[in-house]
């Protein structure tokens, strides 16, 4: 890749940009996952392959496929943003008629005793932040 990348101006906003393809309807798929119950396989799984084609669109679509402004050029983190966002509403669109609107039958129950930790380990964590503060502290300049 290296021969490939040497007539190109920045190198590492390269790899971000087409980075970007993919990661957005990653993002999408783990937000939606997480913190939405609705959520199904089918929609995980419709939303990863149309994040693609969205991203490729902002990407490719404003580079000489016309001149309506349905094709804006926009900055790659905005691509990514945007690419995100739709990957989202394809995927909640997916799961609410695929569901119904009733919550998947796979969703993790989320409760207070999930998250509850011990004493042993708040103690530990905060030994851990702790030590921490004081290297930042001692090597800060």
């Amino acid at each position: 890749m290296a021969p490939l990348l040497g007539g190109i101006d920045q190198a590492f906003q390269f790899i971000q940009e087409y980075t970007g393809v993919v990661s957005p309807g990653i993002l999408a798929i783990f937000i939606l996952g997480l913190f939405w119950k609705k959520t199904t396989n089918k929609g995980a799984i419709v939303g990863a392959l149309v994040s693609i084609p969205i991203a490729m669109y902002f990407k490719v679509a404003p580079k000489g496929w016309s001149t309506s402004s349905l094709f804006v050029n926009i900055p790659f983190l905005d691509q990514m943003a945007y690419t995100a966002i739709l990957t989202m509403i394809v995927i909640a669109i997916v799961s609410w008629t695929q569901n119904k609107g009733r919550d998947d039958e796979k969703g993790i129950t989320l409760s207070k005793q999930l998250f509850k930790t011990g004493p042993v380990f708040n103690i530990g964590a905060f030994a851990v932040m702790i030590v921490l503060v004081a290297l930042y502290a001692a090597f800060w300049k």
